[in-house]
């Protein structure tokens, strides 16, 4: 048993030491893939049709509902089928654009607190704006996200501004959370659907940091703050923080607030934003209560109806990455996420 004991405290220092150095060498990764990705780094666009997605979804569960001996003739008249297709698409060639079938081209944004997927999405309305037609075509953006910093979601935000200046009908869909910065981009959108349990809202801004001065003076540490200009420094993590200061630092809450308010109010105006801008969340259902929403339908649900009016078409842009950038923002990700899971025990109701 001693032996025992004695290996397995072996065997948990190594296992600490190994995760520790993968955590180094992770940070490190990430930080250096972040430094590069507001570049316009060669990537990869990659087109996807989900209607040939949903199709075959559709194809595999009447295939295999089919007895053995009946196998054989579906197989031959989805042939045949497919070949009459085919034909009809060719003699439409070259046709009056009036013949060409609508498309819905969809984009996936998936935020996190710094909006790193603002790049990607750059790229992506790049390039569905070189092709989409106006008086045709739709975008849909499947968008996640439970907002961060003002200035990355304003960026991800005015993204999706373009495809609106460009009078093309922009659809958000919420399957799970769009809140703060996440809403800032939902709310750009001509229409918005959501889940009946998707978190939206929380139209407002916070702002938090530690402050160490009362332990650096303790230890007779002093720590010096030099600026030039009275409002360079407000609050500090280090300095005294003075009542002037903090004053000046709520005024730039509460200016940034009002921006949000008024930018989501310029976007939706049937909204009551004094009723939905103190911070709060609603679910879908109580979200279409408010307005902050125009319907309860997932993306699943929506794209499979326009599948039936139009050619769906997944966009996406991927920039290449090497191998220790991939280990970097997997670390990055998973001790993200593990953080995120922690809070939401403390902060998200569940049910039981």
């Amino acid at each position: 048993m001693e032996f025992v004991t004695e290996y397995g405290l072996f065997l948990a220092k190594v296992v600490t030491i190994v995760v520790a150095v993968l955590m180094i060498i992770g940070f490190g990764a990430a930080a250096v893939y972040r430094s590069r990705g507001s570049s316009d780094d060669e990537g990869e666009l990659t087109v996807r049709r989900l209607n040939d997605k949903y199709r075959r979804l559709k194809e595999t569960i009447e295939h295999r509902m089919l007895e053995p001996h009946q196998r054989k003739a579906w197989k031959k008249a989805r042939q045949k089928a497919e070949k009459a297709a085919r034909k009809a698409e060719k003699g439409k060639a070259g046709h009056d654009d009036q013949d060409k079938p609508r498309r819905t081209f969809v984009i996936d944004f998936d935020g996190d607190i710094r909006a790193s997927d603002t790049d990607t999405l750059r790229q992506s309305v790049s390039a569905v704006l070189t092709v989409a037609d106006p008086e045709r075509d739709e975008v849909v953006v499947r968008l996640e996200s439970g907002g961060g910093l003002v200035h990355a979601y304003g960026l991800a935000a005015a993204q999706l501004d373009r495809i609106r200046s460009k009078g093309i009908r922009l659809t958000a869909c919420v399957d799970k959370v769009a809140a703060s910065g996440g809403y800032m981009m939902a709310c750009v959108a001509d229409r918005i659907l959501a889940s009946p349990f998707a978190v939206l809202g929380s139209i407002g801004v916070v702002a938090q940091l530690p402050n160490f001065h009362r332990v650096l003076k303790k230890h007779d540490v002093d720590y010096e703050v030099l600026t030039a200009g009275e409002h360079k420094r407000t609050l500090t993590i280090f300095g005294e923080n003075t009542e002037k200061g903090r004053q000046k630092f709520v005024e730039d809450l509460e200016d940034t607030h009002d921006l949000f308010k008024g930018y989501v109010s310029e976007r939706r105006p049937d909204l009551d934003i004094d009723r939905v801008s103190n911070g709060d969340i609603w679910f879908g259902t109580r979200a279409l209560e408010v307005r902050l929403i125009d319907e309860i339908k997932t993306s699943d649900e929506y794209l499979i109806e326009a599948c039936e009016r139009s050619e769906v078409v997944a966009v996406s842009f991927q920039r290449k990455r090497s191998l220790p950038e991939k280990l970097g923002l997997a670390t990055s990700a998973a001790l993200e996420h593990s953080v995120w899971r922690i809070l939401s025990t403390f902060r998200n109701q569940k049910i039981q």
